[in-house]
């Protein structure tokens, strides 16, 4: 399975929007791009490997695989990427500024429920990040 993150860059934060099959399937907040700076920045565009992941934090979530000078890339939760990501991805149902967005934790089980089955058939699961 192949999803595909377009991605609009600006100041305060990333905005995205999600895909599978050329279909819309929500949104996604990061921090702003700053060279790949660890802790500050989203990570640069390519083509991850995603794996299911499981932390007493986030519980069931996903993990890029194989970014470039960085690790524990997650997909998980946020509505602010300021104030709650390091790095990562969050999911959300609908953007609401640069880096913000709501309703994160629907948004994460929908995504998870598309993905997870496929992980369940031992196939792989593809994020690229294009703008």
């Amino acid at each position: 399975m192949d999803l595909i993150l377009k991605r609009k860059y600006s100041k305060e934060g990333t905005n995205g929007t999600l895909f599978v099959f050329q279909k819309e399937i929500g949104h996604t907040i990061e921090l702003p791009w700053k060279e790949n700076q660890r802790s500050v920045s989203c990570i640069p565009e390519g083509k991850y490997l995603l794996r299911k992941r499981y932390s007493v934090r986030f519980k069931w979530h996903l993990e890029l695989m194989f970014v470039e000078n960085r690790s524990f890339i997650l997909i998980h939760p946020a509505n602010t990427a300021l104030k709650e990501l390091r790095g990562c991805i969050a999911p959300v149902t609908s953007l609401t500024g640069e880096g913000k967005g709501i309703g994160s934790r629907r948004a994460l089980q929908k995504l998870k429920a598309l993905v997870f089955p496929v992980f369940g058939k031992g196939e792989k699961v593809y994020l690229t990040i294009t703008s």
